[in-house]
């Protein structure tokens, strides 16, 4: 990052709202989809092909991109991923790991949509909302897992009451008053009696949920001169529906958990999974209430992404409308975000002080923003690369940070901006560099130590580039927020002027906004009492 007067908001700041787990823990990740099945109008009770095929494919890909998880659990449209007591992902860093799971598995979620849901387009951008959690033991992680799955039953059971009654020729008000305070027999008799369904019999997927976990499985890699097979063991992620709150499957699969945790369960000390949820420990990030709420998301192995994808360098003007119209987007469908800054692959969202979104939890409003982007990024990918296919997932990591006062918000906002022109001016020397045959090491070594005037006289003497006159999206970055626009409604009677509305309309300018001038010609953006 670059150096200014202004990264002291980094550094007094930004450490208070950097949560760590505790080492040697399970951590698991929890992700739920955010009221999208409801507006997708999958199959009820259950949609077998947005249970089983495409939340399963996504949770699959996660294991083959994360090497530290070693166990999932999902049902409905919600996934929980175990990672290993011994992971150092992210060093621990809860805000990093939730959103970074998040992002993925929403650029997963609509990037497979089509292999599943071909003649069903997405109605509205799917976007998840998760929570982070940390067990010491393999009892209490049971206990968790256990839980989630007694879950899946009694929902799955009450929703399948619930639809045949609706089928049937009830209301959705009338079935829920029949089905109110019922139990587990009285809807197995409720099925059986009125609608000749055995429970028991339905799907395993949908009665017990589908666990996905990494096993060694016997492969023929080669075979001999004489035709004789040569065989080695490797990893397999696989998918089963089965029962996890007993002992058998964890007897079967001991290599899911340590060997000091196995001896413990054979003797006995693990009766009752349940009895060790009183231990589960949910990372509770509550933020401060008055405060500016800034959520900056940053793209991950986003140099690796943009050479995959062969963006122009050192600024891909497509990329960079791609980035603004998600940013944009974000703008449009959380009403609570009031301005955005964005450079690059980053963004910063920034809340209103007064704001009471998902009650000001961080890991809800980070895991919200960076998944609704990354929906957002595989859905317009197309708008801007239309003859560009997408060779890998988009991903991005966020933090939610907390700022007092409005001075110390726009100096939050002149650091981004700062680091973008120091960035920018030195990236643009760099390629020009490169283009003009310097290997990138020798460029490096011309532009060590060099200072902002060097550089402009680099540009113009040797490749003819006044800095200045470069556009001001590359050199400034993106200031998203909303103003009022003029709308001209024609009145419905017949000889009648039109009426002028007034209505709110997001805009994009590339402006200085370390100065004065664009605050005092937008006061209403920030003005809030000290």
């Amino acid at each position: 990052m670059a150096n200014s007067k202004y990264e002291y908001v980094k550094t007094e700041f930004e450490p208070y709202f950097e949560t760590k787990l505790l080492p040697s823990t399970y951590i698991v990740i929890r992700i739920d989809a955010h009221h999208f099945s409801q507006q997708q109008h999958f199959d009820k009770p259950n949609d077998p092909q947005a249970l089983m095929s495409l939340m399963n494919a996504c949770a699959v890909a996660m294991f083959h991109e994360f090497k530290d998880i070693v166990f999932a659990y999902g049902f409905g449209v919600e996934y929980s991923f175990v990672f290993t007591k011994s992971s150092q992902f992210y060093q621990r860093r809860a805000s990093k790991i939730l959103s970074t799971l998040v992002s993925f598995f929403s650029s997963l979620y609509v990037s497979k949509w089509d292999q599943f849901f071909s003649q069903n387009d997405l109605r509205c951008t799917p976007f998840f909302v998760a929570q982070v959690m940390y067990f010491s033991w393999t009892e209490t992680l049971r206990g968790y897992l256990a839980k989630r799955q007694d879950d899946c039953h009694n929902i799955n059971q009450y929703n399948t009451c619930l639809w045949e009654l609706v089928k049937s020729g009830k209301t959705e008000t009338d079935a829920q008053d029949m089905l109110k305070g019922t139990r587990t027999q009285c809807r197995n008799e409720l099925l059986f009696k009125q609608f000749g369904i055995n429970y028991n019999t339905l799907p395993m997927m949908f009665r017990k949920g589908s666990s996905v976990f990494r096993d060694k499985v016997e492969v023929v890699v080669k075979n001999r001169e004489n035709g004789d097979p040569v065989v080695r063991l490797r990893e397999k992620v696989f998918v089963e529906h089965c029962d996890i709150i007993g002992e058998s499957f964890w007897r079967e699969h001991p290599s899911l958990i340590g060997s000091e945790d196995l001896n413990k369960l054979r003797s006995g000390h693990s009766s009752n999974v349940y009895e060790y949820m009183k231990d589960e420990t949910q990372v509770k990030n509550k933020l401060l209430p008055y405060t500016w709420i800034v959520v900056r998301i940053d793209g991950r192995h986003f140099h690796q992404f943009s050479d995959m994808h062969d963006f122009d360098k050192p600024n891909d003007s497509k990329a960079l409308g791609l980035m603004n119209a998600c940013a944009v987007a974000v703008l449009e469908k959380f009403t609570d975000v009031v301005i955005a800054y964005g450079v690059s692959d980053e963004y910063s969202f920034v809340f209103s002080k007064t704001s009471h979104f998902q009650q000001r939890h961080g890991s809800n409003i980070v895991s919200m923003i960076v998944s609704f982007f990354s929906s957002s990024y595989v859905l317009k990918w197309d708008e801007f690369f239309p003859h560009k296919e997408l060779r890998s997932m988009p991903s991005f990591d966020g933090r939610a940070i907390c700022y007092p006062s409005n001075k110390i918000l726009r100096d939050y906002l002149a650091w981004r901006q700062v680091d973008c022109h120091i960035n920018n001016q030195y990236n643009t020397c760099f390629w020009m560099l490169v283009k003009s045959g310097k290997t990138k090491s020798e460029a490096q070594s011309i532009l060590k130590g060099t200072q902002t005037l060097d550089k402009n006289d680099l540009l113009y003497k040797q490749f003819g580039i006044d800095y200045n006159t470069l556009p001001a999206m590359f050199r400034k970055g993106s200031f998203i927020f909303r103003d009022k626009a003029e709308e001209i409604v024609q009145h419905r009677e017949s000889g009648c002027d039109p009426i002028n509305k007034m209505q709110m309309k997001v805009i994009i300018e590339h402006c200085d906004i370390i100065g004065e001038s664009f605050w005092k010609e937008n006061p209403h953006l920030i003005a809030c009492e000290e």
